[in-house]
């Protein structure tokens, strides 16, 4: 079985996508390609059995009633309703985020609110070329294609999960690849792709 990983920037730049294949007693990561574009997504995932996107694959079925009735001018809201923090928070967080939420204690980025957003409408459009490939998108993660949260799976398997994204953290990502390694014994990393932790 071949799964592809896919952490998706807004643009082809600082965009990473890695390729594992799972074997009877491993797994091993058999490409890691950086500043990858959507074509080469969409190549990739042909292969693959499932496809994973770090990224919301939607925004709040809330969120998007709201931005249809504010662009035909005909929003309604219930007396109170719209001033407080809770209503705000169901337009800003889908379903998804609060399980995350309920399950790690992680806050995700709101895909309505936070600069995740730039990143979700890149994926729209890639999901839209996923599909014009033929290739089963369900954002229910029922079909090949599946969001996935890094930090949410790190946080689950007992690993640092805060700190250890950006420029200039190359001892937290030693760090975090010595830990992933040590915690599953099984994964495979080929002595280039070890060394890109930076």
């Amino acid at each position: 079985m071949l799964t592809l990983g896919v952490d998706l920037a807004a643009a082809d730049k600082r965009t990473a996508m890695a390729a594992i294949e799972w074997l009877s007693d491993r797994a091993v990561v058999r490409d890691l390609i950086l500043d990858v574009s959507d074509a080469c997504i969409v190549k990739a995932s042909q292969r693959a059995d499932k496809t994973g996107l770090d990224c919301p694959l939607g925004w709040p079925g809330p969120f998007v009633a709201l931005m249809a009735a504010h662009q035909s001018g005909h929003v309604t809201i219930a007396e109170g309703e719209g001033e407080g923090a809770q209503w705000r928070r169901r337009m800003a967080y889908r379903l998804t985020d609060e399980v995350v939420r309920e399950k790690t204690g992680i806050v995700p980025l709101s895909v309505a609110a936070d600069r995740i957003a730039h990143t979700a409408l890149r994926c729209a459009g890639l999901l839209a070329m996923l599909a014009a490939d033929g290739q089963d998108v369900d954002r229910c993660g029922g079909g090949k294609i599946v969001e996935v949260y890094p930090a949410a799976a790190l946080n689950c398997w007992g690993l640092t999960h805060r700190g250890y994204k950006g420029r200039g953290q190359q001892v937290q990502h030693a760090d975090l690849v010595t830990a992933l390694c040590a915690a599953a014994p099984w994964l495979e990393l080929v002595p280039r792709h070890a060394a890109l932790n930076g």
